[in-house]
């Protein structure tokens, strides 16, 4: 299964379109955990363009643009490298979340403020292996 989005799209709203082409697209799955009070985790990973990193990590700072809490996410985290950013979303039925944020214009009109910094178009990554201490595996 091919995760990886358009990389011809460029623009923030192309990104977005191609973002929500992907969720709807019927693929599902996350981390295959049967529970399902379990958080389900989905990946974004981005290369950004060099020299990109000091800005990014800029934007970081603020904190996110919309309402974690609000958007039904349990934890989201950011992760920066020189090159990369991945953001994690986590929460039950993650991929819905994630979709219903993208589909907000509102919401998801702050993600424009990364296009001029990205390399290619963002990548969504979905999780294979998960290991916590005390759960049966």
């Amino acid at each position: 299964m091919s995760t990886a989005l358009d990389n011809t799209q460029r623009s923030p709203h192309q990104l977005l379109r191609a973002l929500k082409a992907w969720l709807l697209g019927g693929k599902r799955g996350t981390s295959g955990i049967d529970d399902h009070d379990e958080n389900e985790r989905l990946a974004v990973v981005a290369r950004l363009l060099p020299g990109s990193r000091e800005r990014a990590a800029e934007i970081l700072a603020k904190g996110a643009p919309y309402g974690l809490g609000l958007a039904g996410f349990r934890r989201h985290s950011v992760f920066l490298a020189e090159e990369t950013v991945v953001f994690v979303f986590e929460g039950r039925g993650i991929e819905g979340l994630v979709r219903d944020l993208v589909n907000d214009p509102t919401r998801s009109a702050a993600f424009s403020i990364w296009a001029p910094l990205l390399d290619g178009t963002p990548v969504l990554a979905q999780e294979e292996f998960y290991w916590e201490a005390g759960k049966q595996q």
